[in-house]
């Protein structure tokens, strides 16, 4: 047996194996030489298990064999410890002799602490169970003898090779990294990325291994290199890149003290410092942590594209032959091979750089073309020295962009291969500068660069026939659009400014106006894209925070706005720039805010006053309409509607009125809760209505009820009747009671009648129980918030809320208010991510009667907020 690493004894227990592996540790943490760190560790746990594999005497009868990354010798401080233990293939010495040995064995590793993967079989049951799953298939593929009988590893050996089929086994791994992209977003660029398995990880360099070396090309990249598949540039970046994600996951392993691969928000700063990468003028350490992450990301999907097509061109020869020209004037340059657009000339950028961007103008042109050639993420390389101020500056170029705006399809991919080789940075300086630039405000979960191009997708999505069914509305106001396109050119520009410092919407007017004079764009179309990059945040703030219903709100929002090509295109920008944030933010709620913010300020700018009165008689009429049709006379309602003030009627849709109306025509006076559920008809969660006599803290009580069972209110209509009723609606979403199998059906049921037995039952408040912030609110933290102010006509004052959100918030809110008696008008409950922003409107009986009832009210709320 060798000496062990820790220069003493060689390692025979657990405790001698942690102590080496400390020294290990702290030699790294000082040098960060991370393939020195990752061999010792697998010699270390080499030695052990040879110790324990000697003392149950199975050397010469079974192979102990590491597979998987420990069969590369690469293990990471808590990466899994894969073994293999391979059996001779007479089934009756190893149930009389093997048997006890082997469960002793594998007994005395998790008795000394040893975390083992095991599996015990034959060959024959290796080449099985390898033929029925492509990961045990893999496994094998890095298997490595760590000790026992040699002659039985060297026929698995030849075995294993004999039956692998290096193409199937290509399209497997091929097939395999799809699903794992998707899996993670198919993408890089999320906020809390997987070093190890999203786009761009350690994953895509080691699948680059797996199928070299199922094609007998290899297992490293130096050896693809000699075979002539990897340039000296791309090598060194394979090496390069693979050190420093190597690096970074090793640093996160010994942060966490356990198996860690996520760039946790709450670990990003301790890992720089780690890495010995400090904090700039301009930069947070733990920005310039992940901006080093991401650009090696990008590098490796270019990279893990272009070597996956080399070694499938040598698997599939005849097929790589196989090409086709592309038709059209000036596309003589092209060809496409399979689905890959590729170029006839690997010199053509160096000769012709305004070929540069005619690449990506025919890539979304051709219909069946699907990626780019490795020969063209080469040549984009070398040429990236072309792409200078004089290359931008190119009318030919220039006209080029604007043509790839334009095209019918293929646009949004387009751009993506353009961000992912560089090209659209070089192309827009303004755009390389958020490339990998974070988003600390809990509410995006992409980097700008990222959300800027969902964003340009949702808007070319709300262009394309196979997705209309997604957005109806936004499909047909974008198809009567004049010049669509100038709204993708709004989306690429609408985030450009982040993180220069100041307001990104009034900067980004700068970034907008150069590239239309630049670009030749006429007065009337450059206006138009000057004001959406200014204004793109207020539709959503003015849906979102402001009462609609409000006259004077619309009215005001219309004098913005200004006509209808400008309120159509924001609309537009603002519903694809919502859903480009996160899928967390988007709900069918926010999107009816939208849409009814549109239509009643279309009025508006169609000539129509906003006049509550003619809204009134037209709600009302629509709801007679509807409850004719339920055979419900018009007398039959007649004392609840008088019941019912003006403000109820316009803030209510008619088919929202027609079915109150309909539960509770005959129940005017009632003296039990009622208390009414349905699908919501906006299309997700439920709506329930609930009509008792009103009481300080029932608000309070609702909540308690709602946050106890684990549901989200979107939104909360509170109106109190002439007579002292209160009727509250309520949008909702989110329940403990489906996700444990129930359907909505028996959770409407379940709904009406335990909430109607709670107000019934006039016990006393509960605590609020307050769950846990979030990782990402601890890490980033809210400071809570609280802004009160009168309305111009003393009737109500407006309360406005933000904090980082977190289970009980809402109630904990409405119970200061039950506390001090201030009656609730309306609530307007908004979650963007992990961060709430409220807005309630409040009487101001009490409030304009007692300005210390003001102070101590904000007081109590920031308590309650930051709790």
């Amino acid at each position: 047996m060798s000496q062990s690493l820790s220069g003493s004894k060689p390692i025979v227990d657990i405790a001698s194996l942690r102590a080496a592996r400390e020294l290990a540790y702290v030699d790294f943490r000082e040098h960060q030489v991370v393939g020195r760190l990752t061999k010792q560790l697998s010699k270390l746990s080499d030695e052990l298990l040879m110790s324990l594999w000697s003392s149950c005497d199975l050397n010469s009868d079974a192979a102990l064999v590491a597979v998987g990354g420990f069969g590369r010798g690469a293990l990471f401080p808590y990466s899994d410890i894969d073994i293999l233990i391979l059996l001779p293939a007479d089934k009756q010495y190893f149930e009389e002799v093997l048997a006890g040995k082997i469960e002793k064995f594998v007994a005395q590793c998790w008795d000394t602490g040893l975390e083992i993967g095991s599996s015990v079989r034959t060959v024959a049951e290796c080449v099985s169970e390898a033929e029925q799953d492509i990961t045990v298939r893999t496994s094998l593929l890095e298997s490595r003898l760590i000790c026992g009988k040699k002659s039985l590893f060297k026929e698995f050996e030849a075995t294993y090779e004999k039956t692998l089929d290096p193409k199937s086994f290509f399209q497997a791994k091929l097939a395999e990294q799809i699903q794992r992209h998707y899996k993670y977003q198919d993408t890089p660029y999320s906020l809390e990325p997987n070093c190890k398995e999203s786009p761009g990880g350690l994953r895509d360099l080691q699948v680059i291994t797996w199928v070299s070396k199922a094609a007998h090309l290899g297992g490293t990249f130096k050896d693809l290199s000699l075979a002539g598949l990897v340039t000296q540039r791309e090598l060194t970046e394979l090496n390069r890149n693979q050190r420093f994600l190597e690096t970074l996951r090793a640093n996160l392993h010994l942060l966490a003290g356990r198996r860690q691969d996520v760039l946790a928000f709450d670990l990003q700063t301790a890992l720089a410092a780690a890495m010995g990468i400090k904090e700039e003028s301009s930069r947070l350490a733990s920005e310039a942590i992940m901006r080093r992450y991401y650009w090696a990301a990008k590098a490796v999907s270019q990279l893990n594209d272009v070597l996956l097509q080399n070694i499938e061109a040598l698997l599939f020869p005849q097929e790589s032959k196989t090409t086709h020209a592309i038709a059209g004037e000036g596309n003589e340059n092209f060809i496409e091979r399979q689905g890959v657009l590729d170029i006839t000339d690997p010199q053509l950028f160096q000769k012709h750089p305004e070929q540069i961007l005619r690449t990506f103008l025919v890539f979304a042109q051709t219909a069946n073309v699907k990626s780019l050639s490795a020969t063209i993420f080469r040549a984009l390389y070398n040429a990236r020295q072309k792409m200078d101020s004089k290359w931008r500056k190119d009318p030919v170029n220039r006209a080029l962009f604007i043509e790839i705006l334009k095209q019918p399809e293929g646009v949004s991919r387009a751009f993506q291969l353009m961000n992912r080789s560089s090209v659209l940075g070089r192309y827009l300086p303004a755009f390389r500068k958020i490339v990998g630039q974070m988003q600390h405000d809990l509410f995006h979960v992409y980097t700008v660069d990222q959300h800027i191009l969902m964003v340009l997708r949702n808007i070319r999505r709300f262009m394309v026939i196979e997705h209309t069914h997604e957005f109806p509305f936004c499909s047909s106001l974008i198809a009567h659009f004049e010049k669509p396109w100038l709204l993708v050119i709004a989306a690429l520009f609408h985030d450009i400014a982040k993180g220069r410092g100041g307001d990104h919407s009034e900067l980004g007017k700068a970034d907008i106006r150069k590239f239309a004079k630049d670009h030749g764009l006429g007065k009337r179309d450059t206006e138009l894209l000057i004001w959406l990059v200014a204004e793109h945040l207020n539709m959503s703030q003015v849906a979102q925070k402001q009462d609609i219903t409000d006259p004077e709100v619309v009215q005001a929002f219309a004098k913005k706005v200004g006509d209808e090509r400008h309120l159509t295109a924001l609309y537009l920008l603002t519903v694809a720039d919502v859903r480009g944030t996160s899928p967390k933010v988007w709900n069918a709620w926010k999107g009816k805010l939208l849409e009814d913010l549109y239509r009643v300020t279309l009025r508006v700018l169609g000539g129509a006053k906003p006049d509550a009165s003619s809204e009134l008689a037209q709600h009302q009429e629509e709801s007679r309409t509807k409850l004719r049709l339920y055979g419900i006379e018009d007398d039959a309602y007649d004392n609840l509607w008088k019941k019912l003030d003006v403000a109820f009627f316009l803030r209510q849709d008619a088919a929202d009125i027609a079915w109150l109306t309909r539960h509770l025509f005959n129940k005017v006076d009632s003296d039990t809760p009622v208390v009414r559920a349905r699908l919501s008809p906006v299309g997700e969660g439920l709506q329930i209505a609930v009509y008792v006599k009103d009481q300080e803290d029932l608000f309070a009580r609702i909540c308690a009820y709602f946050e106890r069972h684990g549901f989200s209110i979107w939104d909360a209509r509170i109106h109190t009747t002439r007579h002292g009723y209160a009727l509250d609606t309520f949008q909702i979403s989110g329940s403990n009671l489906v996700d444990e199998g129930g359907s909505y059906r028996d959770l409407i049921q379940l709904v009406e009648y335990e909430l109607t037995a709670a107000l019934q039952h006039n016990d006393p408040l509960p605590s609020p129980s307050m769950g846990r912030l979030s990782r990402q609110s601890r890490t980033f933290p809210i400071q809570p918030r609280v802004h009160m102010t009168p309305d111009e006509r003393g009737h109500y004052y407006a309360l406005s809320l933000s904090a980082s959100d977190r289970t009980g918030l809402l109630y904990a809110i409405s119970r200061v208010l039950a506390k001090h008696q201030v009656s609730l008008h309306t609530a307007r409950i908004n979650t963007l991510g992990e961060r709430v922003e409220d807005v309630f409107l409040l009487d101001a009986a009490n409030l304009s009667k007692n300005p210390k009832l003001q102070i101590l009210l904000e007081t109590d709320l920031l308590e309650a907020l930051g709790t």
